[in-house]
């Protein structure tokens, strides 16, 4: 039963990805935009910390003493349902895929207006986790840590007072809206300060949706059945959808809100980009974007902007803005995560030389390969050098021990016509062949001059047997749940050149060895092959539908922790090659088959 909680928005201060991620798809009134709020739920405990939180999120509130009288904290009356032809839809906004979608349009003003909570609480995480547990929604008073009243916040500039009549209100709301000048994310937009620095936490109160009298005539097609799924898995997911450019536009977005850290902004975008990229028909007005799972009207106004001016303004500012030029240059050092590129900012650093001359030393070995060789890894590989490069690690993976069988993964298998990386997995029906080949390949490689240098060997998966790991139940860890298989990631350069160069001219390629038992070779496959969303839910179907959990390294039972098998035969005859591995995983786990270049979700 699903307990009948307020709007809630969840900080995700102090809270891993996975943490975070596991907590948003409990939360069945989730809302990304923080002035939708009844409750913000945050994993703090001091009120300094909230104010400061609050002011982050530039809210601003006044304190509510505790002798006055609260707001009831009730389901907010924007989940008043509308009846419109042919579907049935909501006040919800920016309900990313982990929940159950709203389609969203404004058809009564009334009502949008009431829609935003004037008070507010912030309380603690433990509200929230200690009312799921009780199976009921707990009394907020003993969690709250603030109690506020919203305001509004001060213009940088003196503007004429608004109109307060009820008449006037109406007439304003139903005015067609001008595009923001920067566009918005499910849950916030950005300011430029006078130092080209953007907040992007600034968020405001969603605007209406202006629809025309000809758009409502439009008839638009039916909602395919497999969008009317939060599950990216369950979906096809070509290279290049109908909708190309303006998902584009909101990769662009995507991108600047890795680079800041808004994780919340990249899981709602990232959702929106899957459904977008899964929909099957030219859009025709925002009120299609809005009817899919994880659009709503954030994402149909973002659409309605690019509609009129064949751009988005907060992706050309993006474009622009020089701090995020220097985060996107550090973070494609390869071995620099985001978090680690904004340190570098932090530090004063503005180019790749900077680095050198300030902070080489403090570098990791493989930060200082991924700088020493930057300009070559930026430069995409063609299918036909991937090929040639997997087709000489099968080579001597064959010459070491006969027998191995290889699959190309990543975006090449995908259907991409260039990739930035070369990933292959092998295996080997003879778990004995497997056990520690890693190295043996890596050594072959080395010796043969294709292997420059090894940044990352892995031989996790054989120190415990080759063994699937079982699943520890709720345990606390630390990490994104990156496989455990055996791996080597390595830089590559082919030793052969045909030129008179007396330096080798061929460039230097990153290139994932991924090896596999055979037993779990098809999870491998999926999991390499798969696109970010399709394999992030991929995880979350298995939890929410199967109470499985997924990862390359295999298949596990959440009862009990034990290794599920779907890869062997009905007699339990393990699978003729890798690929038919992969068909049985899709089967055992209830999904329709998707090809590779079904599930380029983004």
């Amino acid at each position: 039963m699903t307990l009948d909680f307020p709007v809630i928005f969840l900080l995700p201060t102090n809270l891993g990805a996975d943490e975070l991620h596991e907590l948003e798809e409990q939360i069945p009134t989730l809302t990304y935009d923080i002035n939708e709020a009844e409750v913000i739920l945050g994993n703090v405990h001091r009120k300094q910390r909230v104010l400061f939180e609050l002011r982050k999120h530039k809210l601003v509130t006044e304190e509510i003493s505790t002798t006055e009288t609260d707001e009831p904290t009730s389901p907010s009356p924007k989940r008043r349902r509308f009846q419109t032809p042919g579907s049935v839809i909501t006040e919800d906004s920016d309900t990313a895929s982990d929940g159950d979608f709203h389609p969203l349009l404004t058809q009564s003003t009334q009502s949008t207006l009431k829609a935003t909570p004037t008070n507010v609480k912030v309380v603690k995480l433990a509200w929230f986790t200690e009312s799921l547990k009780a199976g009921t929604v707990l009394p907020i008073q003993d969690y709250t840590l603030y109690r506020g009243r919203k305001q509004q916040s001060k213009p940088a500039k003196p503007q004429q007072a608004s109109p307060t009549k009820a008449a006037n209100i109406i007439k304003r709301a139903l005015a067609d809206p001008k595009p923001s000048s920067h566009g918005s994310r499910p849950g916030s937009s950005h300011s430029t300060t006078s130092h080209g620095r953007r907040d992007h936490f600034i968020t405001k109160a969603p605007a209406l949706l202006h629809m025309t009298t000809s758009e409502h005539e439009v008839e638009l097609p039916p909602i395919p059945a497999y969008l009317h799924t939060t599950y990216a898995c369950q979906r096809p997911a070509p290279t290049h959808p109908p909708n190309e450019p303006f998902i584009e536009e909101l990769m662009k977005i995507r991108t600047a809100r890795t680079l800041l850290g808004d994780k919340i902004g990249v899981r709602a975008y990232s959702s929106a980009i899957a459904a977008l990229i899964s929909y099957p028909y030219p859009l025709q007005s925002a009120f299609e974007v809005a009817r899919l799972p994880g659009c709503g009207l954030k994402i149909a106004q973002l659409y309605q902007e690019f509609r009129e001016q064949g751009e988005l303004q907060e992706a050309k500012e993006d474009e622009s803005d020089p701090r995020l030029a220097v985060l996107k240059l550090f973070h494609e050092i390869w071995g620099v995560a985001e978090t680690t590129a904004r340190e570098f900012y932090n530090k004063g650093w503005r180019d790749l030389d900077d680095i050198v001359e300030y902070g080489w030393d403090t570098l990791t070995r493989v930060q200082q390969i991924g700088v020493k060789y930057y300009d070559e890894f930026q430069q995409k590989i063609a299918r036909a050098e991937v090929e040639s490069i997997a087709n000489i690690i099968l080579e001597h993976a064959n010459k070491i021990h006969p027998g191995f069988q290889m699959v190309i993964v990543g975006g090449y298998r995908r259907g991409k016509l260039a990739s930035g990386d070369v990933d292959v997995v092998l295996s080997h029906p003879d778990k004995a062949a497997t056990r520690g080949f890693v190295e043996q390949i890596v050594v072959a490689l080395e010796q043969s001059n294709y292997i420059t240098h090894t940044l990352i060997l892995s031989t996790a998966n054989t120190e415990r047997g080759q063994e699937p790991v079982a699943w520890k139940g709720n345990e606390k860890k630390s990490g994104t749940g990156f496989d455990t298989l055996d791996k080597a990631l390595v830089v590559w350069q082919d030793p052969h050149w045909t030129t008179d160069e007396k330096k080798n001219p061929i460039p230097h390629r990153r290139v994932d060895i991924i090896i596999s038992p055979w037993k779990t070779a098809g999870c491998a496959v999926l999991g390499w092959t798969s696109g970010t969303t399709f394999q992030r839910d991929l995880r979350r179907y298995c939890k929410k539908e199967r109470s499985l959990k997924f990862d390359s390294s295999g298949i596990r039972s959440r009862a009990d922790g034990t290794w599920v098998d779907f890869e062997s035969g009905p007699n339990g005859e393990p699978a003729p090659d890798m690929l038919t591995a992969e068909r049985r995983v899709f089967e055992g786990l209830g999904l329709e088959w998707r090809p590779p270049e079904e599930r380029c979700t983004g």
